[in-house]
């Protein structure tokens, strides 16, 4: 039996989608699991989380929350839509993760869990980001050394460690028996912190294929004229007119998601179709459906090239932001020779709809690295 630390609760396509690979991986190894959801209960878990109010990550994080949770307050008519979204997302929860959950409250009680296990895997976005350090919980700090710990395509989320939190960057990595990270950036920070030369694995949901997702995720028709999907997370609203202007020229429809993040007003207004009822399975058939992709998004680019479409990724955040997550992008298009999709708002979109993908060549790149992860994955449990 093997626990899996993983985050699918958020309410999050790209989420969702990821931590569904991650445990076909494990059935198709063989292996039962549970996935290990930790309450944070007790004065224990409070006193370890003070430290993160100094912690400019996390406060930032915390910021953006409420920036979100604020924008959507402030627009009480689109509620009603928003819940409907997160109905969906929890009956997907329901259907794929639930029955396979163990809570536990308390930090002892977490120490206790992990010697039920053989080995303990962590793997999702972002997972390791300075943010979420103090909880020691996905750094597998909580885990007996008795016990076989696993990262499994972890991600920093940042290019840089903060320098204060170094030392117990170092400690936790120095603690897992096989490491491996999913970004570039993540392969010089665990290098730099413990000498250790470690493998770059491509996110979970890579391991599949366009033809065995549709065995994870049937194809269906969404019935909608021919266009773009536009699958913003950010508010930038350049990156949308640049979309409407491709759209314009193509005469194709726009297909949103809208206020996926926070609330958009342009996304009142930018669309032809601006859908709500959409849980994870309709949103991966409404990329096999697009004619193209536009997106900020890692996991709308991920599923892009799963699919084999043609697609443009805009930066969700500045190269200059602290907040910046864009290390996990750069590694998935520099490894499979995809930087010339990355775009601004000042490139002319229409004149580089001609560069056609040549997805011959990204599937060879693509295969090394699943036989690359499954092989991993082997090893490291064994």
């Amino acid at each position: 039996m093997i626990g899996i630390c993983i985050k699918n609760e958020q309410r999050n396509y790209g989420s969702k989608l990821q931590a569904l690979a991650t445990l076909k991986a494990f059935r198709d190894l063989g292996y039962d699991y549970k996935i290990i959801k930790y309450g944070k209960g007790g004065i224990l878990f409070k006193l370890k989380s003070l430290p993160r109010i100094f912690n400019i990550v996390f406060l930032n994080d915390r910021y953006d929350s409420w920036q979100k949770a604020y924008s959507f307050k402030k627009h009480p008519e689109v509620n009603s839509k928003i819940i409907l979204r997160n109905e969906l997302f929890k009956r997907f929860d329901e259907e794929h993760f639930n029955k396979d959950i163990v809570y536990v409250k308390y930090f002892k009680e977490l120490q206790k869990e992990s010697l039920k296990y053989t080995s303990i895997v962590t793997c999702s976005d972002q997972l390791w980001s300075p943010a979420a350090l103090g909880t020691n919980f996905y750094n597998l700090m909580f885990v007996s050394d008795k016990v076989n710990k696993v990262s499994y395509a972890s991600s920093f989320g940042v290019s840089k460690i903060p320098w204060y939190q170094i030392n117990r960057t170092r400690k936790y990595l120095n603690r897992i028996d096989h490491i491996s990270v999913r970004e570039n950036k993540g392969k010089e920070i665990v290098k730099d912190l413990t000498g250790k030369d470690v493998p770059v694995l491509m996110d979970p949901v890579f391991i599949y294929t366009k033809e065995e997702w549709q065995d994870l995720v049937p194809y269906e028709n969404v019935n909608l004229p021919p266009y773009i999907l536009c699958y913003f997370l950010g508010a930038n609203l350049e990156y949308r007119k640049s979309v409407k202007s491709l759209a314009d020229k193509l005469g194709l429809k726009i297909v949103t998601l809208p206020h996926l993040d926070r609330y958009v007003a342009e996304d009142e207004i930018f669309a032809d179709y601006a859908l709500f009822d959409v849980d994870p399975k309709k949103f991966l058939n409404l990329i096999r459906c697009a004619k193209y992709v536009c997106t900020d998004s890692f996991h709308g680019c991920a599923f892009s090239i799963i699919e084999e479409k043609e697609f443009f990724i805009f930066n969700r955040y500045s190269d200059k932001s602290k907040n910046s997550k864009n290390s996990r992008i750069d590694t998935v298009c520099e490894n499979l020779g995809l930087s010339n999709r990355r775009v601004t708002a000042n490139d002319n979109l229409y004149a580089k709809i001609g560069q056609s993908i040549n997805y011959t060549d990204v599937k060879l790149k693509l295969e090394k690295y699943i036989n690359k992860s499954k092989r991993y994955l082997k090893e490291s449990l064994k």
